[in-house]
C-alpha cells in the first residue's frame, strides 16, 4: 500500500485517475489481486472491533470546522504520512443543517526513500463527509459518526468514521478529536485510528484524555506513532512543476503512452507502426 501511494504521489493527476478508473474498475482491463477478500459484500465495518458503542452520541460536527493536524496514527499504511493537515468546511445541501455535510481538504507528504535520492511528494486531495445524525434518511446500522465514499487516485473507496473521544479545549485539556475508522476498497477492508489536534504535535496535557478515550474504544494509544509534522520548506516537493526534478505530475504521460510505456506493454503496435 505504501509503495502504491508513493507511485500515485509521484505521477498522480486527474488524467491518471481517470485512466486507472477506466482500466481497473470500469472495464477491468487490469485485474487486481484481492487476497481472497470479497470487498463487494457486507458492511465496511463487519470485521474487527465495533466502535458503535464508543462513538460520541452528542458529537457536534460544527466543532470540526477549521484546520486540524493529524498528530498520531495507528495504521502505518494509511495514517502515518508526513505533514498531515485536514481542513473542514461546511457544505450543506438545501434545507440541511449547517454542518450536515463537510468538505475535507487533505494535505500530506510522501517521502522518497533516501536510496532513491530522497525528497518528498506533496499531495492535496478532497473528500466529502456526511454526518449521519443530521442525515436521518441514510441507513446507519453501524452507529458511525460520519461516512464518506468516492474515488481517490481513480479507485473507489468507502469509509465509516467514529469520533470516539474529544476535548473542546476546556478544563485544561487542549482540543483534540480521536477518530477510529473502517473502510474498504477493491482490494479489501482496512481500518485504523488517528488523533486530530490544533497543533502539529499533540500537547502533553491532552495525552491522558486521549489514552482514556482510546481505551474505552478498545484501542491502545501506546501503539500509535507520532506523525512527523515538522514540514521543512528548504526544498520544493518533487512533484512541484518548478522544482526541476523531472517528477512533476505531467510526467506520468510518458510513463503511460511514451515509447516502452504501459500501453506498449498492453497493446503492442497501438500506434499503427506494424501496419506500414
Amino acid at each position: 500500500q505504501s509503495c502504491a501511494t508513493r507511485c500515485f504521489a509521484e505521477f498522480g493527476s486527474e488524467d491518471l485517475n481517470n485512466w486507472l478508473s477506466c482500466t481497473i474498475e470500469d472495464n477491468q482491463c487490469v485485474k487486481i489481486p484481492t487476497a481472497g477478500v470479497d470487498s463487494s459484500v457486507g458492511d465496511v465495518s463487519d470485521t474487527g472491533p465495533a466502535y458503535n458503542d464508543a462513538a460520541l452520541k452528542a458529537f457536534d460536527p460544527t466543532t470540526l470546522i477549521g484546520k486540524w493536524y493529524k498528530t498520531d496514527g495507528l495504521n502505518p499504511n494509511y495514517d502515518l504520512f508526513d505533514c498531515q493537515a485536514n481542513t473542514f468546511d461546511a457544505s450543506p445541501g438545501p434545507g440541511q443543517a449547517k454542518a450536515a455535510e463537510l468538505d475535507m481538504g487533505i494535505l500530506f507528504r510522501v517521502p522518497r526513500p533516501a536510496s532513491s535520492g530522497g525528497g518528498f511528494w506533496e499531495n492535496q486531495l478532497k473528500e466529502h463527509m456526511v454526518v449521519d445524525k443530521l442525515a436521518p434518511e441514510t441507513p446507519n446500522p453501524t452507529g458511525r459518526t460520519m461516512h464518506t465514499n468516492g474515488k481517490m487516485f481513480g479507485l473507489t473507496f468507502e469509509e465509516n468514521w467514529y469520533i470516539v473521544g474529544e476535548s473542546d479545549g476546556s478544563k485544561g485539556i487542549p482540543a483534540f478529536k480521536l477518530v477510529a475508522y473502517k473502510g474498504r476498497t477493491l482490494q479489501g477492508k482496512y481500518e485504523g485510528s488517528f488523533v486530530y489536534a490544533k497543533e502539529p504535535i499533540l500537547p502533553s496535557a491532552a495525552v491522558p484524555a486521549v489514552k482514556e478515550a482510546a481505551s474505552k474504544a478498545g484501542l491502545d494509544f501506546d501503539k500509535f506513532t507520532r506523525i512527523d509534522n515538522t514540514c521543512p520548506t528548504t526544498t520544493k516537493a518533487l512533484n512541484d512543476p518548478t522544482a526541476g526534478t523531472g517528477t512533476e505530475t505531467t510526467d506520468w504521460i510518458d510513463l503511460v503512452i511514451g515509447e516502452g510505456g504501459v500501453i506498449d506493454w498492453v497493446i503492442p503496435g497501438w500506434r499503427g507502426e506494424y501496419n506500414k
